[in-house]
């Protein structure tokens, strides 16, 4: 009796050693954190395993589509598939009709619903992981008084009337003067490999060459045509100086600068000036940038930021610059004194003066694309945030780290062209730069605490640093093939119509875009491009139908597009299997000229030429029925 009372014992009641295991446990099976993204992680690659043993498309799951066994099983666990979707999607509340037939039909929208519903998921993870970390995402991006554009509404084709509509606010001031057209030197767009601006080398170690010290002087002809297109062209023909031109200008400055011996110990913390009480100068004539350059060579640091602004232009303008020394604030119009800013590089590339940037790897480039300036001798906090392991490395989690600053990003998608900058943009653009000297004081202090009171550590951020200034600005460059890259991305399979119209589109943006100083994103965004080309369109209309909203230079441009769309239709329809450049077995520079199909019997050149340009083996083409 006593040993079946002992044996119904622990069915019928928990041990509280259970019981406190139970009441600790992240969720239901799982003890933490760790336990649950380990068993969800097990789970997806298990399913992306699944997945990719399925067939491949084309004539093999062409094969297996012909059992009808194999169809019963596709289409039930098609059917489980999406409605377990369904599910997840019901439970973060987004729109869950994926498998409601009557009103997403087609694979397209359900795909488009899976790709809004995993912004809606990851944009709650982001809210969490903010409010975690104490960082308010509460306000909205806004414009000042008077720059606040209409709202727009965006909305997808299958969305009912009766849907809820979702407006966004485009940070994008419309209808204000190109600066383009004040500059002294001609924007060069043209499709040749960046020249550097640079004309004189101040702090050289290294004289600059002689291609580069010494202007050409101004021939009638060349008025009208960049500078930078001149040279490469005169150094083209006369094979001079190739390397010189296009060398970064510092790098043996760089590779021989030795880090500073105020890096080598721990600093002294130097307390910021309440943002209110600091000076702000706003820089915009050449007396005023001479004299800031007169300041800065006086100090042993200052700190740097940009603004740029890359819509309506195609390589991109930068808008401002911040720089921020111990007790002075300045912000300088680079649009004003664009040709005006090489000034700089006397204490830009001084290597006993430091210069504190967060995230340079782009400010780099637009500093040498835009004004021929290089930097010596920085520290960026950035890499200084990953080294600390600080989670976030951002500058808006620097500051609520260090300073307790809650960073304003309101004005982040501002459009920087605007002139006169309104008060609030100002204030915005000083705070950039106001702390980041603290905040440099205080990570050096971290690094060199954890590096057990050695700077090992700041000297790793340094260098990194270092080879951050190496960097040099690379044009976007066309070539026949260049459509390519962006046709791969995109995983569609297009036949030979399609695949022409995409690449005479692709010439037309990039072309345009030059000519017109516009981005190619302006001119004819990216997924507008594939529907146009996926869909052949007939008609102008059918052209603007695939474009919402349609851009202005599309409407300009509409005759033109529709004449390329019917000489891609002319095209013979073959399929088009294009292979990984990757995939070894297929390499076809192992192919001899008998591999390739004979173009002759298509009768028209240029048919021949589009389709000996795509370099495809003759087992790549079939007819299609």
């Amino acid at each position: 009796m006593a040993a079946s009372s002992s044996s119904v014992k622990p069915s019928d009641h928990s041990s509280p050693a259970e019981e406190t295991e139970e009441e600790t446990e992240f969720c239901r099976g799982f003890k933490d954190a760790n336990a649950f993204v380990k068993h969800g992680l097990g789970a997806v690659v298990a399913a992306t395993k699944a997945s990719a043993a399925l067939p491949a498309a084309g004539d093999e799951f062409d094969l297996y589509r012909s059992f009808p066994a194999f169809q019963q099983f596709c289409a039930a666990q098609g059917d489980r598939l999406l409605h377990g979707m369904s599910q997840i999607m019901q439970h973060h509340g987004c729109r869950s009709h994926m498998s409601d037939r009557n009103r997403l039909t087609g694979l397209e929208d359900r795909f488009d619903l899976v790709v809004d519903s995993n912004d809606a998921v990851l944009e709650k993870v982001g809210i969490l992981l903010d409010e975690a970390s104490g960082v308010s995402r509460t306000q909205q991006p806004v414009m000042p008084a008077g720059y606040q554009p209409p709202k727009i509404v965006v909305k997808s084709l299958w969305e009912g009337e009766n849907r809820r509509e979702e407006t966004f606010h485009l940070l994008h001031a419309k209808n204000i003067q190109r600066p383009q057209l004040k500059f002294k030197d001609k924007v060069d767009n043209s499709n040749t490999p960046f020249v550097s601006r640079i004309f004189i080398k101040p702090n050289a170690v290294k004289p600059l060459p002689s291609c580069e010290c010494v202007k050409k002087p101004e021939r009638p002809e060349d008025l009208d045509v960049p500078a930078a297109l001149v040279d490469f062209i005169h150094q083209q023909r006369t094979k001079e100086h190739v390397d010189d031109m296009f060398s970064h200008p510092y790098q043996y400055e760089l590779d021989h600068v030795v880090m500073p011996e105020s890096l080598k110990c721990k600093p002294e913390v130097q307390m910021y000036k309440p943002l209110a009480e600091s000076t702000c100068q706003f820089i915009n004539t050449l007396d005023d940038l001479v004299a800031l350059n007169e300041k800065l060579a006086k100090v042993s640091e200052f700190a740097v930021d940009l603004e740029h602004h890359s819509y309506r232009s195609f390589l991109g303008i930068t808008c401002l610059m911040q720089i921020s020394t111990r007790e002075e604030d300045f912000l300088i119009d680079t649009l004003e004194l664009r040709s005006e800013m090489y000034i700089l590089n006397e204490t830009f590339t001084d290597p006993a003066i430091m210069k504190v940037f967060h995230g340079a790897d782009s400010d780099i480039e637009w500093l040498q694309k835009d004004f021929g300036l290089y930097v010596v001798n920085m520290f960026d906090t950035h890499h200084a945030a990953r080294c600390l392991n600080l989670g976030r490395n951002s500058l808006d989690h620097l500051l609520k780290v260090y300073c307790s600053v809650n960073s304003d990003k309101r004005y982040q998608l501002a459009d920087w062209r605007i002139r006169p900058l309104p008060d609030e943009m100002l204030k915005y653009a000083q705070a950039d730069t106001h702390y980041l000297l603290y905040v440099y004081d205080r990570v050096r202090a971290d690094l060199y605490d954890t590096g057990n009171s050695q700077p090992t550590l700041i000297q790793q951020v340094w260098a990194k640093s270092r080879d951050l200034s190496l960097k040099k600005y690379v044009k976007p460059i066309f070539t026949e093939d260049s459509y390519m890259e962006l046709y791969r991305k995109q995983k569609k399979s297009f036949n030979m119509q399609q695949l022409a119209a995409f690449r005479l589109l692709y010439t037309w943006r990039d072309k345009l875009g030059r000519e017109d100083d516009e981005s190619t994103g302006y001119v004819l965004p990216n997924h507008m491009m594939m529907k146009i080309a996926e869909e052949l369109p007939k008609e102008p209309q059918g052209i603007i139908a695939c474009c919402n909203p349609t851009p202005a230079l599309v409407r300009q441009q509409i005759n033109e597009l529709h004449q390329l769309l019917k000489q891609a239709r002319e095209t013979p329809l073959l399929k088009v299997c294009i292979i990984p450049t990757s995939f070894g077995p297929h390499d076809i520079s192992r192919s001899s000229e008998s591999d390739f199909l004979d173009l002759s019997s298509f009768g028209r050149s240029r048919y021949c030429a589009d389709l000996m340009s795509l370099k495809l083996p003759l087992c790549y083409f079939k007819t299609t029925n």
